[in-house]
Protein backbone atom coordinates (compact mmCIF):
# COMPACT_ATOMS: atom_id res chain seq x y z
CA UNK A 1 0.00 0.00 0.00
CA UNK A 2 1.01 3.69 -0.60
CA UNK A 3 1.11 6.27 1.72
CA UNK A 4 -0.74 9.21 0.03
CA UNK A 5 -1.11 13.21 0.97
CA UNK A 6 17.33 23.73 23.98
CA UNK A 7 14.98 21.12 24.33
CA UNK A 8 16.77 18.53 25.70
CA UNK A 9 17.27 19.10 29.76
CA UNK A 10 14.19 20.91 29.84
CA UNK A 11 12.28 18.78 28.23
CA UNK A 12 13.22 15.76 30.94
CA UNK A 13 11.87 18.17 33.33
CA UNK A 14 8.57 18.79 31.86
CA UNK A 15 7.83 15.04 32.57
CA UNK A 16 9.54 13.44 29.75
CA UNK A 17 11.24 10.83 32.10
CA UNK A 18 14.66 9.29 31.86
CA UNK A 19 14.04 8.38 28.45
CA UNK A 20 13.94 11.89 27.49
CA UNK A 21 12.62 12.99 23.64
CA UNK A 22 12.60 10.83 20.69
CA UNK A 23 13.28 7.28 22.33
CA UNK A 24 10.29 5.28 22.04
CA UNK A 25 9.36 2.95 25.22
CA UNK A 26 8.14 0.79 22.41
CA UNK A 27 10.28 0.62 19.85
CA UNK A 28 9.36 0.94 15.89
CA UNK A 29 9.41 -1.97 13.15
CA UNK A 30 11.96 -0.17 11.26
CA UNK A 31 12.22 -2.85 8.38
CA UNK A 32 13.08 -1.53 5.08
CA UNK A 33 10.00 -2.35 3.53
CA UNK A 34 8.93 -0.19 0.79
CA UNK A 35 5.40 0.04 0.73
CA UNK A 36 3.75 1.79 3.67
CA UNK A 37 2.81 -0.56 6.60
CA UNK A 38 0.60 -1.01 9.59
CA UNK A 39 3.16 1.06 12.73
CA UNK A 40 3.70 -0.80 15.61
CA UNK A 41 1.11 0.14 18.22
CA UNK A 42 2.35 3.58 19.76
CA UNK A 43 5.95 2.97 18.68
CA UNK A 44 5.63 6.92 17.24
CA UNK A 45 4.59 8.05 20.55
CA UNK A 46 4.85 12.07 19.67
CA UNK A 47 2.42 11.44 16.46
CA UNK A 48 -1.00 13.33 17.56
CA UNK A 49 -3.94 13.59 15.07
CA UNK A 50 -5.47 17.08 14.52
CA UNK A 51 -9.21 16.48 14.31
CA UNK A 52 -11.95 19.40 13.54
CA UNK A 53 -15.37 19.37 14.37
CA UNK A 54 -17.88 19.05 11.82
CA UNK A 55 -21.82 18.22 12.49
CA UNK A 56 -20.90 17.63 16.18
CA UNK A 57 -18.47 15.02 15.12
CA UNK A 58 -14.43 15.06 15.07
CA UNK A 59 -13.01 14.44 12.13
CA UNK A 60 -8.98 13.75 11.61
CA UNK A 61 -7.27 16.30 9.47
CA UNK A 62 -3.83 15.89 10.08
CA UNK A 63 -0.59 14.85 11.58
CA UNK A 64 1.69 16.85 14.42
CA UNK A 65 4.07 15.96 16.72
CA UNK A 66 3.80 16.79 20.47
CA UNK A 67 7.09 18.74 21.08
CA UNK A 68 6.50 19.88 24.80
CA UNK A 69 4.22 18.59 26.78
CA UNK A 70 1.69 21.47 25.91
CA UNK A 71 2.87 22.28 22.45
CA UNK A 72 2.09 20.67 19.43
CA UNK A 73 3.85 21.38 15.95
CA UNK A 74 2.15 21.18 12.89
CA UNK A 75 1.40 22.43 9.25
CA UNK A 76 0.67 26.27 8.42
CA UNK A 77 -2.01 24.78 5.92
CA UNK A 78 -3.72 22.84 8.62
CA UNK A 79 -5.06 25.18 10.30
CA UNK A 80 -8.39 27.14 8.79
CA UNK A 81 -9.61 29.83 11.51
CA UNK A 82 -13.17 28.78 10.44
CA UNK A 83 -13.17 25.31 12.59
CA UNK A 84 -12.76 24.09 15.81
CA UNK A 85 -10.13 21.93 16.66
CA UNK A 86 -8.67 19.34 19.23
CA UNK A 87 -5.05 17.47 19.38
CA UNK A 88 -5.92 13.48 20.31
CA UNK A 89 -2.74 12.00 21.79
CA UNK A 90 -1.72 8.53 22.69
CA UNK A 91 -3.70 7.55 19.39
CA UNK A 92 -2.68 4.38 17.13
CA UNK A 93 -6.25 3.04 15.99
CA UNK A 94 -8.56 6.75 14.89
CA UNK A 95 -11.65 4.64 14.91
CA UNK A 96 -11.37 2.14 18.25
CA UNK A 97 -11.07 3.61 22.31
CA UNK A 98 -7.61 3.63 23.70
CA UNK A 99 -6.37 3.39 27.15
CA UNK A 100 -3.79 6.08 27.47
CA UNK A 101 -5.34 8.28 24.60
CA UNK A 102 -6.17 11.92 25.27
CA UNK A 103 -7.59 14.49 23.30
CA UNK A 104 -6.69 18.31 24.41
CA UNK A 105 -7.91 21.38 22.94
CA UNK A 106 -6.16 24.44 21.72
CA UNK A 107 -4.93 27.46 24.16
CA UNK A 108 -3.90 29.04 20.92
CA UNK A 109 -2.92 28.57 17.67
CA UNK A 110 0.40 30.12 15.80
CA UNK A 111 0.84 29.96 12.57
CA UNK A 112 4.27 31.68 11.16
CA UNK A 113 3.63 35.16 10.23
CA UNK A 114 5.36 34.63 6.26
CA UNK A 115 3.10 31.43 5.92
CA UNK A 116 1.11 32.44 2.48
CA UNK A 117 -1.38 29.99 1.47
CA UNK A 118 -2.09 30.94 -2.18
CA UNK A 119 2.19 30.22 -2.63
CA UNK A 120 3.38 27.22 -0.56
CA UNK A 121 5.99 26.97 -2.50
CA UNK A 122 7.17 29.86 -0.48
CA UNK A 123 7.45 27.88 2.56
CA UNK A 124 7.07 28.96 5.99
CA UNK A 125 4.43 26.04 6.13
CA UNK A 126 4.56 25.30 9.87
CA UNK A 127 2.15 25.98 12.93
CA UNK A 128 2.40 25.42 16.65
CA UNK A 129 -0.47 25.06 19.07
CA UNK A 130 -0.10 25.54 22.85
CA UNK A 131 -2.55 23.21 24.62
CA UNK A 132 -5.21 23.95 27.10
CA UNK A 133 -3.24 21.66 29.77
CA UNK A 134 0.01 19.60 29.45
CA UNK A 135 -0.48 15.95 28.78
CA UNK A 136 0.59 13.09 30.70
CA UNK A 137 3.80 11.55 29.06
CA UNK A 138 3.37 7.74 29.21
CA UNK A 139 4.51 4.72 27.03
CA UNK A 140 1.90 6.06 24.69
CA UNK A 141 2.43 9.16 24.27
CA UNK A 142 5.98 10.60 24.56
CA UNK A 143 7.93 13.97 22.72
CA UNK A 144 9.68 14.57 19.86
CA UNK A 145 13.40 15.67 19.61
CA UNK A 146 14.17 18.58 17.00
CA UNK A 147 17.03 18.31 14.90
CA UNK A 148 19.87 21.22 15.82
CA UNK A 149 19.67 24.56 13.61
CA UNK A 150 20.48 23.94 10.39
CA UNK A 151 20.83 20.51 10.03
CA UNK A 152 20.64 18.95 6.80
CA UNK A 153 20.80 15.22 6.03
CA UNK A 154 22.45 13.86 3.51
CA UNK A 155 20.60 12.15 0.02
CA UNK A 156 18.95 8.71 0.71
CA UNK A 157 19.57 9.24 4.05
CA UNK A 158 16.64 6.84 5.83
CA UNK A 159 13.97 8.13 7.79
CA UNK A 160 9.91 7.00 7.83
CA UNK A 161 6.98 8.96 7.24
CA UNK A 162 4.19 8.23 9.41
CA UNK A 163 0.75 8.91 9.21
CA UNK A 164 -3.37 8.47 8.89
CA UNK A 165 -3.34 9.87 5.21
CA UNK A 166 -5.46 8.19 2.24
CA UNK A 167 -3.83 5.13 1.45
CA UNK A 168 -3.67 6.04 -1.87
CA UNK A 169 -4.57 9.07 -4.62
CA UNK A 170 -8.14 9.54 -4.14
CA UNK A 171 -8.76 6.37 -1.06
CA UNK A 172 -9.78 6.38 2.34
CA UNK A 173 -7.72 7.63 5.18
CA UNK A 174 -6.06 4.59 7.48
CA UNK A 175 -7.65 3.74 10.32
CA UNK A 176 -4.48 2.62 11.96
CA UNK A 177 -1.20 4.58 11.93
CA UNK A 178 0.60 4.11 8.93
CA UNK A 179 4.56 4.31 8.59
CA UNK A 180 6.35 4.09 5.41
CA UNK A 181 10.73 4.30 4.69
CA UNK A 182 11.25 7.25 2.69
CA UNK A 183 14.66 8.50 1.92
CA UNK A 184 15.91 11.71 1.80
CA UNK A 185 15.87 13.39 -1.72
CA UNK A 186 18.32 16.07 -0.97
CA UNK A 187 18.14 19.42 -2.72
CA UNK A 188 20.65 19.33 -5.30
CA UNK A 189 18.54 16.13 -6.56
CA UNK A 190 14.84 17.64 -5.38
CA UNK A 191 15.49 20.88 -7.28
CA UNK A 192 16.30 19.12 -10.56
CA UNK A 193 13.92 20.36 -13.46
CA UNK A 194 12.44 17.13 -13.86
CA UNK A 195 11.60 16.71 -10.18
CA UNK A 196 10.60 19.88 -8.44
CA UNK A 197 12.59 22.69 -9.74
CA UNK A 198 12.14 25.79 -8.28
CA UNK A 199 9.16 24.88 -6.69
CA UNK A 200 11.51 23.44 -3.47
CA UNK A 201 13.48 25.67 -1.24
CA UNK A 202 16.00 24.94 1.09
CA UNK A 203 14.23 25.43 4.21
CA UNK A 204 12.97 22.21 2.89
CA UNK A 205 13.27 19.22 2.37
CA UNK A 206 12.23 16.48 0.44
CA UNK A 207 11.68 12.59 0.53
CA UNK A 208 10.69 9.64 -1.56
CA UNK A 209 10.28 10.36 -5.03
CA UNK A 210 9.92 6.57 -6.19
CA UNK A 211 6.39 6.64 -7.43
CA UNK A 212 5.69 4.26 -4.68
CA UNK A 213 5.88 5.87 -1.37
CA UNK A 214 4.41 9.04 -0.69
CA UNK A 215 2.31 11.46 1.86
CA UNK A 216 -1.30 12.05 0.57
CA UNK A 217 -3.93 14.37 2.39
CA UNK A 218 -4.15 14.06 6.10
CA UNK A 219 -0.38 13.04 6.60
CA UNK A 220 0.04 16.85 6.27
CA UNK A 221 1.68 18.39 9.03
CA UNK A 222 2.92 14.83 9.91
CA UNK A 223 6.45 14.11 11.30
CA UNK A 224 9.36 12.76 9.06
CA UNK A 225 11.39 11.06 11.48
CA UNK A 226 14.62 10.25 11.21
CA UNK A 227 17.61 8.71 14.18
CA UNK A 228 20.38 10.44 14.50
CA UNK A 229 23.68 8.77 15.19
CA UNK A 230 22.87 8.13 18.42
CA UNK A 231 19.96 5.80 17.90
CA UNK A 232 17.53 9.10 18.63
CA UNK A 233 14.21 9.76 16.52
CA UNK A 234 14.49 13.49 15.94
CA UNK A 235 11.47 15.02 13.85
CA UNK A 236 12.92 16.70 10.39
CA UNK A 237 10.02 17.50 8.29
CA UNK A 238 6.56 18.73 8.79
CA UNK A 239 4.78 17.00 5.53
CA UNK A 240 3.46 19.93 3.53
CA UNK A 241 2.90 19.19 -0.13
CA UNK A 242 2.85 16.69 -2.70
CA UNK A 243 2.28 16.78 -6.82
CA UNK A 244 -1.39 17.71 -7.94
CA UNK A 245 -0.61 14.92 -10.56
CA UNK A 246 -1.17 12.11 -7.93
CA UNK A 247 0.38 11.80 -4.08
CA UNK A 248 3.01 9.25 -5.41
CA UNK A 249 4.29 10.74 -9.12
CA UNK A 250 7.88 9.72 -9.67
CA UNK A 251 10.45 12.84 -9.26
CA UNK A 252 7.98 14.57 -7.08
CA UNK A 253 8.85 13.43 -3.79
CA UNK A 254 6.67 14.26 -0.56
CA UNK A 255 8.06 17.76 0.37
CA UNK A 256 8.49 18.77 4.40
CA UNK A 257 8.74 21.92 5.59
CA UNK A 258 12.74 21.59 7.14
CA UNK A 259 12.05 21.58 11.14
CA UNK A 260 15.80 22.80 11.51
CA UNK A 261 15.21 26.28 9.68
CA UNK A 262 12.97 27.03 12.16
CA UNK A 263 14.45 26.61 15.49
CA UNK A 264 14.73 30.49 16.40
CA UNK A 265 11.24 30.77 15.32
CA UNK A 266 9.95 28.11 17.39
CA UNK A 267 12.34 28.89 20.09
CA UNK A 268 10.18 32.37 19.93
CA UNK A 269 7.21 31.52 20.01
CA UNK A 270 7.13 29.42 22.70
Amino acid sequence: MNFCLVFFLFLFFLGGGALGCGTPPIPPLTSRVVNGVDARPHSWPWQISLQYEKDGAWRHTCGGSLIAANWVMTAAHCINTQFSYRVFVGKYNLVEEEAGSQAVLPEKIIVHEKWNPIFVAFGNDIALIKLSESVTLSDQVQLACIPPAGTVLSNLYPCYITGWGRLYTGGPIADKLQQALMPVADYATCSQPDWWGIAVRTTMVCAGGDGVVAGCNGDSGGPLNCQNAEGVWEVHGIASFVSGLGCNFVKKPTVFTRVSAFNDWIDQVK
